[in-house]
C-alpha cells in the first residue's frame, strides 16, 4: 500500500515510517524543509513537499495514495486554540479527498479526560477537555461518506528516546526548581505508551481497522506520577518532594493544571479486535535507561 503520512518526520510520525517500511508499505511523506526531506529519503520515504497549512498539498497527497496517516500537529502551547484550527482544517481537507473512496484514514487523537475512572474506546470526547483539540470529532464522521476512518487515541506520555513532550518539561522544572515534585499525594495516573508500540498500531488500524473505530494507543493503564517523580528525582539526584495542589499552578506552570489529573486508560478492547500487543519497555523503565537525562 502507498501511504501518505502527515508528521513523518516527528517523533511519532518517523516512527510510523519505519513502521510501515519495514513491514513493505510505501510511503509518501509529508515535508515542509530540505531537512526533512533529507531524512525522509535516508528513511527509504519518497518526498512530498508541503506543511499542514498548505491544504492543497494535503489534498494532492491523499489522492497519489492509497491510504493516509495523520500525525502532524502544531505543538504550540501558547496558541492551542489555533493549533487545533489548522488541524481541524487538514482532517477535513484529507477527509474530502478521500471521501467515496473506502480507502483507510487513520487520524491521531487523544484518549479522553474523564477524571478520576478507566477510559476506554466506548468513551466519546467530551465537548470541553483541558487540551480543546478536536482531531476525532472532524475525522469520525468521514466514516458516513465512503472513508475507512479510525483515531488512535493515544496518552499524554508517548515516550522514548527524541520524546520532547510532557516528560522533557518534568524533568525541566525538576533540574531549574532543585527538586522533583508531584502534586498533593502523587497518586493520580498518567497513562503512557512508548513509540514503537504506538507506530505499529497506526499500521494494524491502517491495514484492519473498521469505519469508525476508535483505538487505545495505551501500553500502560495508568502510572502513579509520585513513581514518576521518584525516578526523575533519582536520575537527576535531587530530593522528590510534593507539592499541594494550591502551589501545583505555581510550581509546574500550566502544565500543573494536566499533572494533577488521574486519567487512567485502557486499551483492552483495541488489544481484543486488532491484536495489538505492547512489547516496548514501560515508562518507568525508559526513564531508568537514562537517554531522558543527557546533557
Amino acid at each position: 500500500m502507498r501511504v501518505f503520512v502527515t508528521g513523518a518526520t516527528g517523533f511519532i510520525g518517523s516512527a510510523v515510517v519505519r513502521e510501515l517500511i519495514d513491514a513493505g508499505h510505501q510511503v509518501l511523506g509529508l515535508a515542509r524543509s530540505d531537512e526533512s526531506a533529507a531524512s525522509l529519503t535516508a528513511a527509504g520515504a519518497e518526498v512530498h513537499r508541503g506543511a499542514l497549512g498548505d491544504l492543497d498539498s494535503l489534498r494532492a497527497g491523499a489522492v497519489a495514495a492509497d491510504g493516509v496517516i495523520h500525525t502532524a500537529f502544531v505543538h504550540d502551547f501558547t496558541d492551542f486554540a489555533n493549533a487545533a484550527r489548522t488541524d481541524q482544517r487538514a482532517i477535513e481537507t484529507l477527509g474530502e479527498a478521500l471521501a467515496g473512496t473506502g480507502r483507510p484514514f487513520v487520524v491521531a487523537s487523544g484518549t479522553a479526560f474523564a477524571p478520576g475512572r478507566l477510559v476506554t474506546e466506548e468513551d466519546g470526547v467530551p465537548e470541553a477537555t483541558v487540551v480543546p483539540r478536536v482531531s476525532e470529532q472532524t475525522a469520525l464522521p468521514f466514516a458516513e461518506r465512503g472513508v475507512r476512518v479510525s483515531a488512535v487515541r493515544l496518552p499524554p506520555t508517548v515516550h522514548g528516546e527524541g520524546d520532547h513532550g510532557f516528560i522533557p518539561m518534568i524533568i525541566d522544572i525538576a533540574r531549574t526548581k532543585g527538586v522533583s515534585a508531584y502534586p498533593g499525594d502523587g497518586s493520580n495516573r498518567w497513562p503512557a505508551v512508548h513509540r514503537l508500540d504506538a507506530a505499529h498500531l497506526f499500521r494494524l488500524a491502517l491495514e484492519a481497522a473498521p469505519a469508525g473505530a476508535r483505538l487505545h494507543g495505551v501500553g500502560e493503564e495508568g502510572i502513579p506520577v509520585r513513581d514518576i517523580a521518584d525516578v526523575v528525582g533519582q536520575q537527576l539526584k535531587l530530593p522528590v518532594t510534593a507539592v499541594s495542589r494550591e502551589e501545583t499552578a505555581d510550581h509546574f506552570g500550566w502544565l500543573g493544571a494536566i499533572l494533577a489529573l488521574d486519567v487512567p486508560a485502557s486499551s483492552a478492547l483495541t488489544r481484543k479486535q486488532l491484536g495489538w500487543q505492547p512489547v516496548q519497555p514501560g515508562l518507568i523503565a525508559d526513564l531508568e535507561e537514562a537517554h531522558y537525562f543527557k546533557d
